[in-house]
């Protein structure tokens, strides 16, 4: 009996009977040879079906067999540079064939489709190489954010999704009925990594977070992935250091493992073999004269406009990108105003209107993946910004505890996975970087 083996592993198995499941990709070919391109999830192989090679009812079986047909193919792997695949170099010479079962007219033809009928038609258009390709390498950037987070001493702490509080702003809170009483849905780990690190000095949470954010830009979704870090006795500064490490690991990871898969995508990755530390530092006053003098350098009354911003503002996307645009390499923008940016952020000391905050703004108009901060460590100053911004203590009271008992300065960012795997691969918009994207006007499938 044959071997079954994965199709990515077929450079092993030259010229020896195997067994491939899949689905069929693409079939062609008339009279004595068939072609079918299978792919089991692994990769794509060409499978040649000669008539005088075998059974005539099987051969017949291969001539009739349509686009996402599942079947079970038996015979010999033969090298061939020539051969189509993924890795390609390899085909298969059938000797036997199996029908699981066999498809109906596939809706997704080689033919141009519009995004909101490949959006409608998701859960099969995952099975194209391009989906493939992006999801493939949407696994390993996780891997390798976790990887190097647990190779540098930090411990994964999962952290609740029903809360009964705001980690961000109020306005963008998904509230569900928790028994009669009002929660929400998470919109970061980070409160409770907070309390995590009393016990282990370094943690990290990772899951989905949800944002009820009325947005429809090609940055936004409304339920996506975020890793959140967060280290006892960490200094803003030394919190950079650990983000532009990773950064530069997860990058170098993604280029080892899958240059195939970024060729597919379509990706420059000249650019990305420029990601190495160190990364550009500017503080938001710098940012803003920067902004400001771009916007005097041209003379679009457009572009006017949107570079348009005063110190206290925030920035909007075409500010990362300008910004972003100035570096070759991903660039820190921190100490931004108090005004714009969450309750728990420490105040720069003689300066109240400015935070310890940094965001990352990755190149390429990706703008912001990373954003973190120093927390306010003080139960009193913690205790005001609570008060001032209406938030309600009850709420907050256990958040308010870990002042109390044995507080210390420390720091923490977040992630978001969906926006650094649009970066790294490419994409001009989100909705391709998770399996199933919840936007503005898209909950199905």
């Amino acid at each position: 009996m044959s071997q079954h083996i994965r199709i990515k592993d077929i450079a092993a198995y030259a010229e020896q009977e195997v067994t491939l499941r899949g689905w069929v990709y693409s079939r062609t070919g008339k009279g004595r040879l068939q072609f079918i391109l299978l792919r089991d999830g692994s990769g794509q192989a060409q499978c040649v079906a000669f008539k005088r090679e075998m059974q005539p009812e099987d051969f017949e079986l291969a001539r009739g067999l349509t686009q996402e047909s599942a079947i079970i193919v038996h015979g010999v792997v033969r090298a061939d540079e020539r051969a189509p695949g993924l890795p390609g170099g390899y085909e298969i010479g059938i000797r036997s064939l199996e029908l699981v079962q066999l498809a109906q007219e596939y809706p997704i033809t080689p033919k141009e489709h519009g995004t909101e009928f490949l959006m409608n038609h998701r859960h099969l258009w995952v099975r194209s190489n391009r989906q493939w390709a992006i999801l493939r390498v949407r696994a390993t950037i996780i891997k390798a954010m976790r990887d190097w987070l647990d190779n540098e001493g930090f411990l994964l702490v999962d952290t609740p999704i029903i809360t009964p509080a705001a980690g961000e702003e109020t306005t963008t809170l998904f509230e569900v009925d928790y028994f009669g009483e009002a929660a929400f849905l998470a919109q970061t780990g980070q409160l409770y990594n907070e309390a995590n690190i009393a016990a282990f000095g370094k943690v990290y949470c990772f899951g989905p977070t949800f944002r009820a954010e009325k947005s429809k830009t090609r940055r936004h979704l409304i339920e996506f992935w975020m890793l959140e870090p967060e280290i006892a006795f960490c200094s803003l500064e030394e919190l950079m250091d650990i983000e532009e490490s990773m950064v530069a690991y997860v990058v170098a990871q993604t280029l080892e493992k899958h240059q195939q898969e970024l060729e597919i995508i379509g990706r420059d990755t000249d650019k990305l073999r420029a990601i190495t530390p160190p990364f550009a530092r500017i503080s938001y006053d710098e940012a803003v004269e920067r902004l400001q003098a771009l916007r005097d350098q041209t003379d679009d009354p457009v572009r006017k406009a949107e570079l348009a911003i005063e110190w206290g503002e925030d920035f909007g996307s075409p500010h990362e990108t300008a910004l972003a645009g100035l570096f070759d390499k991903p660039v820190f923008v921190y100490h931004y105003p108090t005004a714009v940016k969450a309750f728990y952020m420490t105040p720069v000391a003689g300066r109240p209107e400015v935070c310890r905050s940094v965001d990352l703004l990755a190149p390429e108009g990706y703008g912001e993946i990373i954003g973190g901060s120093e927390r306010i460590h003080d139960h009193d100053l913690l205790a005001e910004n609570i008060d001032k911004m209406g938030l309600g203590r009850e709420a907050y009271e256990w958040y308010l505890d870990l002042r109390k008992f044995g507080s210390v300065p420390h720091a923490g960012f977040g992630i978001g996975i969906e926006r650094t795997v649009a970066w790294v691969c490419g994409l001009s918009h989100v909705r391709e970087t998770i399996p199933y994207a919840r936007l503005l006007n898209r909950k199905y499938p």
